[in-house]
């Protein structure tokens, strides 16, 4: 409770320095940060702390992967849908992360869970997104990854520990939360 309290009276600090959209996605950065104890674990789910399993990655928009060919960097994980509101909404905010950040300091990645391939690959050809997708058809990597609700962001260091899972959209590359992919990661990101 301690820590809940903190985190509210940290809140209502920022509060009186940034913008209403900017704090959203702050507090849900935040929230997301208390244990995942407060969310009901999925079937196989690696915790936070936990390593990744090696898992096959069906490509949606590029070849088929596996999670160790994204080793020795770290990773960001995103978990969606394309009838998803919310994740339609965050996906450019990672698309210009992406732009700005992918293949040097981090890598980032999507994992598609719709049921039809055709439409993952529909809202990636919309969304004009270049950053590797993958389709979870078979609610591996869902389970694995933790996404009882969706969009899930996981957070994954260069050895494959996991460090961090936010639920619910973000903007991606707005300055605060880009400091706080920087802390979680340690690195300086300008």
């Amino acid at each position: 409770m301690i820590f809940v309290s903190n985190s509210l009276k940290l809140m209502i600090n920022i509060i009186s320095h940034y913008r209403l959209r900017a704090i959203c996605g702050l507090v849900i950065f935040i929230s997301s940060t208390l244990s995942t104890a407060t969310f009901a674990l999925t079937p196989g789910e690696v915790e936070v702390g936990g390593y990744l399993r090696e898992a096959t990655l069906d490509g949606l928009n590029g070849r088929t992967s596996q999670f160790s060919d994204f080793r020795g960097k770290p990773l960001i994980i995103n978990v969606w849908a394309s009838w998803c509101g919310p994740c339609r909404a965050e996906m450019g905010s990672l698309e210009r992360l992406a732009r700005r950040y992918n293949g040097k300091e981090f890598n980032i990645i999507g994992i598609s869970i719709d049921d039809y391939r055709k439409a993952a690959q529909a809202f990636i050809q919309e969304s004009e997104i270049t950053f590797a997708n993958f389709l979870d058809s078979k609610l591996f990597l869902e389970n694995m990854l933790g996404a009882n609700m969706i969009p899930l962001t996981v957070l994954v260091d260069s050895h494959g520990r996991v460090l961090l899972k936010a639920r619910g959209a973000l903007e991606w590359d707005s300055p605060e939360v880009v400091a706080e992919i920087g802390k979680v990661f340690h690195l300086k990101l300008e």
